[in-house]
């Protein structure tokens, strides 16, 4: 497991007021300061993007951007309205819920392109015909069949039964119940035309 910046423990609540005096320092400019900074919530940035975002490659891509916007509007911090851990965090929230609605806008859009741009193969309108059809000549072939064959077919193929279980719904030994699907396939087989 490779471990990212974001994997750091996040600040704790008596942090805050470190967060606050270090972002202070990094809307002057001081480097070192934005370093100890990002080291303090770049763990907490992360946490709360993955928790909107979801997707973890998304996420880090968005705790970078947050990272970098931190940095880049320091200056815009007021400590008077808030601590720096709830503006930090505050641009985060913002940033990850812009892109979970840009992700959805242009999922959205895709989709509407899509369906009004659609336009139904000829060979899916044949395929679904043709497939009716069949539907069709199945239901009459069993309804051909003997009852005990058909039943033992219905509980084979449409519900899924095995052998075993055949015989035992229809409390018959097992070479019966064979004995019944195999005829009874072999009915439907020679009623639908197949060859083989």
């Amino acid at each position: 497991m490779t471990v990212t910046p974001f994997d750091a423990q996040p600040a704790t609540a008596g942090d805050a007021d470190a967060i606050t005096r270090l972002l202070l320092l990094t809307a002057r400019g001081d480097e070192a300061a934005f370093r100890q900074l990002y080291d303090q919530v770049a763990g907490a940035v992360y946490g709360l993007v993955k928790r909107i975002v979801r997707n973890p490659a998304q996420s880090e891509e968005v705790a970078q951007e947050v990272l970098v916007e931190v940095w880049r509007l320091a200056t815009r911090f007021d400590p008077e309205r808030g601590t720096g851990k709830t503006w930090i965090l505050t641009l985060a929230h913002r940033r990850a819920v812009d892109r979970v609605r840009s992700s959805q806008a242009a999922t959205d859009r895709d989709t509407r392109y899509g369906v009004a741009n659609h336009e139904p193969d000829h060979d899916q309108v044949s395929d679904e015909a043709q497939v009716r059809l069949e539907q069709r000549q199945v239901r009459r072939a069993l309804g051909e069949l003997t009852e005990v064959q058909r039943t033992a077919v219905e509980l084979a193929y449409y519900k899924g039964f095995t052998h075993q279980q055949v015989a035992q719904t229809l409390d018959i030994p097992l070479g019966t119940a064979k004995t019944r699907l195999r005829d009874g396939l072999i009915h439907l087989r020679d009623a639908m035309g197949v060859t083989s």
